[in-house]
């Protein structure tokens, strides 16, 4: 679903290390992604701006649109990451570019 190579990539959090500050209201930079990813478990994705909410699990991850306003609700035990893009995740390598 996403092509590779994230600029970045975020350490893997579970529900005890999961950052406070990805729990309240934030939002990427101008011109770049996220995609949260679930190793394991289930989170609550809220897009803050109306958008909605969403359950993450391994199988569904979550995409952030650049300067997307959201927070996360850790909702079991779980690991996840987050990877940042340059170009939407979500279009194949031919579409991004």
């Amino acid at each position: 679903m996403f092509p590779p190579a994230p600029y970045r990539t975020t350490p893997v959090f579970d529900e005890t290390t999961l950052p406070e500050a990805l729990k309240r209201e934030h939002r990427t930079k101008d011109g770049v992604w996220g995609v949260i990813r679930l190793l394991e478990g289930e989170l609550k994705l809220v897009l803050t701006d109306g958008g909605g909410e969403t359950i993450l699990t391994p199988s569904c991850p979550g995409v952030i649109h650049p300067q997307q306003a959201h927070r996360v609700e850790p909702l079991s035990k779980l690991r996840m990451q987050v990877e940042f893009y340059y170009h939407d995740p979500t279009l194949g390598p031919a579409e991004a570019a």
